[in-house]
Formats: C-alpha cells, sequence, structure tokens
C-alpha cells in the first residue's frame, strides 16, 4: 500500500564552535515519503521521476549523484550491513523545485515495526561529490531520540573545516515530528547541524506555499551556503584544499 507523502515545514540550525564561532538558523522544506511507491497519485504540482513545480528523481538518491538507483541501492547498502529484511523505507528530502535541485543531505529511514532501525546519511557537497553515512546499533536494536550514534568524518563538505573528527547522530521519528541533530567534533573545533519540523500530510496548497515563501528552493540553498562561506572567510578562517574523496560509497 503507498503511503502519502508528507510534508516538513522545518527549521534548520547550523553552530561552529572553537577559535572562530559562526551560526544561522533558516526555514526549509522537506519531504517524506515512501521511495518504492508507484510514481502518480492526486497531487498535481508533485511528480516522482518528471519535472513539475516539486519533484523527487530516483536518479538524484541512491549511489552517484544523477546516476542513483533509489531504493534499490538503499536496501542493497542495508542486506550488506546485515539489516533483517522486509523493512519499511522511507526518503527525507529536499525536493526539486522547477527541475532544480540541490541539497546538503537526504536520510534514508529504514523501519522494523513502526521502531527507526537504521539511517544512511547520504551527504553532498557543493563540488559534486557524494558519501553516506551509515547508522545504525549493533544488530539493528531500535534507535530511540537518546541514542548517539557515531561515524568518522572521511568526506569533505566545507573547505573551512579539516578532514578530521567524527560525527554523532542522533534521530527523533516521532509521528508528529522529526528531529535529527549532527555534531561533528575535532578537538576544540566542531560544529553542532540541526534539521527539526512537524509532519503534515502533503497538499498541492502547501507545495504552492512552499514556492511562494523560498522561490527556488534550491538556488536559495546553494547561495546561502556560499554566503556564509563568505563570511568565514571574513573572519579569517582558512580555506582548506579539497582532498581526494573517499573510495568507499558508505562508511559508519
Amino acid at each position: 500500500m503507498n503511503v502519502r507523502p508528507e510534508i516538513l515545514r522545518a527549521e534548520t540550525t547550523h553552530a561552529r564552535r572553537g577559535a572562530t564561532r559562526h551560526g544561522f538558523r533558516h526555514r526549509v522544506d522537506y519531504l517524506l515519503l515512501d521511495p518504492e511507491a508507484a510514481p502518480g497519485g492526486d497531487l498535481l504540482l508533485f511528480s516522482r521521476n518528471r519535472v513539475n513545480l516539486a519533484s523527487v528523481d530516483d536518479r538524484l538518491h541512491g549511489g552517484p549523484r544523477g546516476a542513483g538507483r533509489g531504493a534499490a541501492w538503499a536496501r542493497q547498502v542495508l542486506a550488506g550491513a546485515g539489516a533483517p529484511r522486509g523493512l519499511a523505507l522511507r526518503l527525507l528530502t529536499q525536493p526539486r523545485f522547477l527541475g532544480l535541485w540541490f541539497t546538503p543531505v537526504s536520510f534514508w529511514l529504514a523501519f522494523d515495526g513502526g521502531a527507526l532501525v537504521a539511517v544512511i546519511a547520504e551527504v553532498n557537497n557543493t563540488f559534486g561529490e557524494r558519501h553516506s553515512y551509515l547508522c545504525a546499533h549493533p544488530g539493528f536494536a531500535p534507535i530511540t531520540a537518546r541514542d548517539r550514534l557515531q561515524a568518522r568524518k572521511v568526506f569533505h563538505v566545507s573547505p573551512f573545516q579539516d578532514l578530521a573528527g567524527a560525527y554523532s547522530f542522533t534521530f527523533e521519528v516521532t509521528p508528529a515530528l522529526i528531529a535529527i541533530t549532527i555534531t561533528l567534533r575535532d578537538g576544540s573545533e566542531g560544529v553542532v547541524a540541526t534539521l527539526s519540523g512537524r509532519r503534515a500530510p502533503l497538499t498541492d496548497h502547501a507545495l504552492l506555499a512552499a514556492a511562494l515563501r523560498r522561490p527556488f528552493g534550491p538556488l536559495r540553498t546553494l547561495a546561502l551556503i556560499y554566503w556564509h562561506a563568505l563570511r568565514l572567510k571574513a573572519k579569517g578562517v582558512a580555506y582548506r584544499p579539497k582532498p581526494i574523496p573517499p573510495e568507499q560509497e558508505v562508511s559508519r
């Protein structure tokens, strides 16, 4: 049975710790959908795998950017890590708007009997590269809002941070809301990033309102990234050259 897509009128925050402090808070729109549902439905302004006001394209998720395999890739990653069969899969991502697309991170959420048991954080940088972090307990025990899942940082995201340190992920997923915190610690340096929003059924009215509030969403996201990069440069933060990306597609 297809599950109706949902919209998160979310807020994202970013707080840099250490010698140079910097932070921001922005509103952002995410969609939560069943990535294995048949395209179509009763929405006029949302489509799967074709251009619309808002859309989600399988080629942009699950594998190399522009050549992804969608849910099939996520299930392969989970199976290779020993996850139980038959998990329910959801994709939390910023949609394309009028064919334009960029999102810093999307999340594959895997549920076993209603309990969250794994998350694949699909991270994109502005250099056209991608790496994913698999977050799960040993034996794929349920993930609660109190749990902190660790992963070593192996992927270059910001040219104003070293490729060093470790991430800590927390996930709170309830029928009413989704709240995610990613903390990077590298000695006295670090970053705390959050994404949180209340869940609501996706409607044409909600999509139109999102487009009016934040037109050209992906371009807005990129513009904000470059704006904050300029602010960090103005604060005297050193620019780090881009290292070679990791060979492996997924780490944990």
